[in-house]
């Protein structure tokens, strides 16, 4: 099932994709006695139905007349908190060595010798050792998401703006002191996420030992679509994901190799905390998915497109 948001005429709705395009989910939940009418309005609580609900629902959508296409792209929730994670070991070594070459230039070439002699990761580029112990996470800004088409506006402290491309999963569920295999069939849906990151700020951040702020908070973007859990969950370990500025590939990505399952990065966060509805997790950038990997960060007038195969595409101008 996908899923998503849009504003036409003043007002707000949701809708579905049938074969014949987008229908509102009134129209879809109006044939189904039983259905809360309200659920045509909530996209979490939709998300949450079991799968013979959506079947039904599915089924009902089909047969309703398509949506008038005059309609602007939202996001398709609002998050109720917002957990990033870092899942990938990978993109973190490699974004490290960006760090130093473009902000420790003196340090590089030191970098670069001891790895070519040692065939082996300068230490200090490595993650930390609580990485390997536990999945580890910042807490963002979840009221600062920005549409997919939506410009972003560069924050006036930054000569340094990032793009980071993350695969994202909403809870449709609440968990508490959850197992992996409970807190994974709590998930309802996946979305593409941006990270947007202000680089010349985070290395200090990051440093003071209280994790990113103001390198982070200022803007995240997320896909116009949200893909039901049952679409994207059985291999999510299996997505290949792109990164095209100003319309040229620049990285091809992947979510293999992630150093925790969704389930185990969940029931963590569930320690002892309730995590409700509608709270929104990253999976952290996947390898390649970011500019300070490649050298080329963001400018004034560029578009960014970030795609996950299976959800969809995300893309945003740098104004």
């Amino acid at each position: 099932m996908k899923l998503r948001r849009v504003a036409a005429g003043g007002k707000v709705r949701v809708e579905l994709l049938a074969p014949q395009g987008w229908v509102p989910a009134a129209a879809a939940v109006a044939h189904l006695p039983g259905l809360d009418a309200g659920l045509a309005d909530d996209v979490v609580g939709l998300l949450g139905l079991d799968y013979a609900a959506r079947q039904r629902l599915d089924t009902a959508a089909a047969e309703a007349a398509p949506a008038a296409d005059d309609a602007r792209p939202l996001i398709p929730f609002t998050p109720r908190s917002f957990r990033d994670f870092m899942l990938y070991g990978a993109h973190a070594v490699a974004a490290a060595r960006g760090f130093v070459r473009r902000f420790m230039p003196a340090a590089a070439p030191l970098v670069g010798a001891y790895e070519a002699v040692t065939r082996r990761t300068f230490p200090s580029l490595s993650p930390h050792d609580l990485w390997h112990r536990q999945p580890i996470y910042y807490m963002g800004n979840h009221l600062t998401f920005a549409a997919d088409g939506e410009d972003i506006t560069v924050p006036d402290y930054t000569r340094a703006l990032d793009y980071e491309l993350e695969l994202g999963f909403v809870l449709a569920k609440p968990l508490r002191d959850a197992d992996a295999p409970s807190a994974e069939r709590a998930i309802g849906g996946f979305v593409v996420l941006n990270d947007f990151s202000a680089r010349d700020v985070q290395l200090a951040e990051m440093r003071s030992g209280f994790g990113p702020q103001k390198a982070k908070h200022f803007r995240s973007a997320m896909s116009g679509v949200v893909v039901s859990a049952d679409e994207i969950l059985p291999r999510w370990r299996d997505l290949e994901g792109s990164v095209r500025l100003n319309g040229r590939l620049v990285a091809e990505c992947a979510t293999r190799d992630a150093r925790w399952s969704l389930g185990e990065v969940l029931a963590h966060a569930s320690r002892g905390e309730l995590l409700y509805p509608g709270e929104l997790f990253g999976s952290g950038t996947l390898p390649g998915g970011s500019g300070i990997e490649h050298g080329r960060l963001l400018a004034r007038g560029d578009t960014i497109a970030l795609a996950i195969d299976g959800i969809g595409e995300l893309t945003n101008k740098i104004v």
